[in-house]
Formats: structure tokens, C-alpha cells, sequence
């Protein structure tokens, strides 16, 4: 099975690799990091980078497709080269994914029209502008189409679809081999239960990086 993980100049690290160290270790799995060009790419605390392996036009025929997201998902959503790719693998894919801001660029490129997604909780409201309804929930199927909320959701988005790729099972196998049982210090990883200053201070830089 090819995966190929989609990764560009100003995406957020772990909507990447917390799914690759789950779906790496599906078996049969071949997972690719690519990009529009092949070469680093900086992530987006500038202080990480990672590496597109092959270019996405060498990739023509992956079985999955994940595309994470990060701060200047701005620039990607216009990404012709990116989104003509993704219109062009898509119908044959099996499974197509994202991560946090990720399914803006799945919505952008026209793929989620007409479907149900989820986003980083401060992205969610954007998904409307590109005929998706938006769903407050951690991972969220329609179809062939797999999103999952913001970051660390990642992880269980990849769950998600390791066990329904390997069964449940095999995906528990993985869990308990990374030893993911999160046990937070704090209550602040939602909105819901978050102070609802941080709430609002968050909204408002968000606001400026989402939308200038």
C-alpha cells in the first residue's frame, strides 16, 4: 500500500508525523514524504525540517493521500500545482486525508464539496467558503474522505484508519507499541474546557494569520 504524505514550507510537523509513526507500521505499508518539488521543507516553528523524498508528479498512483496543515495554509489553498495533483490522484485513491488546517487545502482543491469535514476548531468556520459543512469532532469520515481536527488528532485519525484498513487488532497493536494513552496536564486542549481568555486571545491571532 503507498502512502504518500504531502509536505510543503510552513506546515506543522505533527500533522505529519504523528500519523506516520501510526501508519508506517500498517503492514505492507510504503510511505512517501513528497512535494510539489522534492527537497526540504521547513516546518513551522522554522526550527524543523523535513525532507520531500520525490516530487508529487512522481507520484501518480498512491492508495493514500494525507496532506497536513499549519499556519500558512493560506498559501497553500491557492497552490495550483498541489491542487491539480490532488484532482488528479483522487479518483483512484482509496483514501484521501487530512490533518488540522489540511482540509482546507482538500477543500480548496474542490474535493470536499458537498461533504462533511473537520479542522482545527479555529479553521472550522472557513470550510463553508468551499461548500463543506464543517463537524466539531476529533476525526470525521464521509466516504473515502477521512479529516481529523487540530494537531494531535492526528494520531487518532491515523488510528481511525488503521483499523479500518488492518482491523482493530492491528491498530491496537500499534497503540500499545507507541504507548498512546494521553493523560494531559491540563483541561486547555479544547475550547470547550479551555480558560476562555486563551480561548478568545487565540481566536484573535488566528484571525490575523488565517486571514491577511
Amino acid at each position: 500500500m503507498q502512502l504518500i504524505f504531502v509536505v510543503y514550507d510552513g506546515m506543522t510537523a505533527l500533522d505529519a508525523i504523528g500519523p506516520y509513526e501510526i501508519l508506517s507500521r500498517l503492514p505492507g505499508a510504503r510511505v512517501t514524504f513528497a512535494g510539489v518539488q522534492a527537497g526540504p521543507v521547513r516546518t513551522d516553528t522554522g526550527a524543523l525540517s523535513l525532507v520531500a523524498d520525490r516530487a508529487l508528479a512522481d507520484c501518480p498512483d498512491p492508495d493514500l493521500v494525507l496532506v497536513p496543515g499549519g499556519p500558512s495554509v493560506r498559501d497553500q489553498v491557492t497552490d495550483t500545482a498541489l491542487h491539480d495533483w490532488l484532482r488528479a490522484v483522487d479518483p483512484a485513491t482509496t483514501w484521501t486525508t487530512s490533518v488540522c488546517t489540511g482540509s482546507l487545502i482538500l477543500a480548496a482543491a474542490g474535493l470536499l464539496r458537498g461533504r462533511t469535514a473537520t479542522s482545527h476548531w479555529l479553521a472550522l468556520d472557513l470550510l463553508p467558503m468551499y461548500g463543506v459543512t464543517p463537524v466539531a469532532e476529533r476525526v470525521v469520515q464521509d466516504g473515502k474522505y477521512v479529516t481529523g481536527a487540530g494537531v494531535s488528532a492526528g494520531i487518532d485519525l491515523a488510528l481511525t484508519l488503521a483499523a479500518t484498513i488492518a482491523g482493530p487488532q492491528v491498530a491496537q497493536s500499534i497503540q500499545l507499541a507507541c504507548e498512546y494513552d494521553p493523560r494531559p496536564p491540563f483541561t486547555a486542549g479544547s475550547p470547550l474546557t479551555a480558560p476562555p481568555a486563551l480561548v478568545s486571545r487565540l481566536r484573535a491571532d488566528a484571525h490575523l494569520v488565517l486571514t491577511t
